[in-house]
């Protein structure tokens, strides 16, 4: 009888590792064109190659993506940041309709940026709120789940009908800048929109928050800046979600050196980075602009740094598949 108990014991213990191979196996991450080597190093720090897949061009531009193994029953990321052209969104949007198509048992859009989070209001008459165009895009695919990175706006949560797993760069900026050991730190916002986030990291390092108070005529173009609060002897960091032209950014930066910050440099989530914006972040009084890797560039500026979050998403998926808490990962 004793003999029979341990065979069983053993049996159920081998059935048991069994079953947490195949468990192990359900997931599979695969890469859109546009994050190929994020993709790369998310799915190294999981721990499994990144899946296959290739993609046909047809002689007009049309293209089809397609999945070369298996994904049938299995947790599906896609990795993908949709910045222009839209080709990044509508090849995203047809990998996960494959997905779907291939009997995916769930489907996550990893989206490190997220494109058009800009029009997250209509702030005139007569234009489109394109971010919740896209949630609706990504939903009539079949995505059961969205991660992302500082959103351009908070509430663009909200208008997904799935959950959306909301990770912040600060994570991965407050011990940076606590590693930069700056003598009278100061956080700082480049706008009035900016100013929960700029407290949020204020909270983190105990210090005073600045605010610059801008107004656009138009898109990309500022006509007036002015600054609230005292920079005189500072170490200013500017942190916000984007940097584009980088126009806002260096005018609040030279307009700090101006009113007596002793340095200024800027933390910003996603380098977009076009236009003129390596030539005024040259030319101006910022001594380094760190970003993340969310989006691929080669940067052609000494001051543009880059800080890695392929580990934060690979720890976010693990804690998805496995029904984890992921607030750990959060300073917001």
């Amino acid at each position: 009888m004793k003999v029979l108990k341990i065979v069983l014991g053993l049996l159920n213990f081998s059935i048991f590792a069994n079953h947490k191979i195949i468990m192990s196996s359900k997931v599979k991450i695969f890469a859109a064109y546009a994050s190929k080597e994020l993709a790369l190093t998310i799915a190294e720090k999981f721990g499994q190659p990144l899946g296959d897949t290739s993609l046909v061009f047809f002689s007009d531009g049309e293209f089809e993506p397609s999945f070369d193994e298996t994904v049938r029953g299995c947790h599906v990321f896609i990795v993908q940041s949709t910045p222009p052209p839209s080709d990044n969104l509508m090849e995203l949007l047809l990998m996960i309709d494959a997905a779907k198509r291939a009997s995916a048992y769930k489907i996550t859009a990893v989206m490190p940026y997220f494109g058009y989070a800009r029009q997250d209001k209509k702030g005139k008459p007569r234009v489109p709120i394109g971010a919740k165009l896209v949630s609706n895009l990504l939903t009539a695919a079949g995505v059961d789940r969205v991660i992302t990175m500082d959103l351009h706006a908070d509430q663009i949560q909200g208008f997904f009908e799935v959950p959306v797993d909301h990770l912040f760069a600060s994570t991965l900026f407050v011990p940076h800048i606590k590693n930069l050991n700056l003598a009278n730190l100061c956080i700082a916002s480049p706008d009035m929109g900016g100013t929960k986030r700029a407290n949020t990291y204020a909270k983190y390092l105990q210090t005073d928050v600045v605010v610059c108070y801008k107004h656009r005529d138009k898109a990309n173009e500022i006509s007036k800046m002015m600054l609230i609060g005292d920079v005189k002897g500072k170490d200013i960091v500017l942190v916000d979600d984007m940097v584009d032209t980088a126009g806002t950014l260096t005018k609040a930066a030279d307009l700090m050196i101006e009113n007596g910050a002793r340095s200024v440099r800027a933390c910003c989530t996603h380098g977009i980075l076009s236009g003129s914006a390596y030539e005024r972040i040259n030319n101006s009084q910022l001594a380094e602009l760190i970003v993340t890797d969310t989006l691929r560039k080669e940067h052609k500026s000494d001051k543009v740094k880059v800080i890695e979050v392929g580990n934060l998403f690979a720890d976010t998926i693990n804690r998805v598949f496995t029904k984890q808490s992921i607030s750990s990962n959060f300073i917001s």
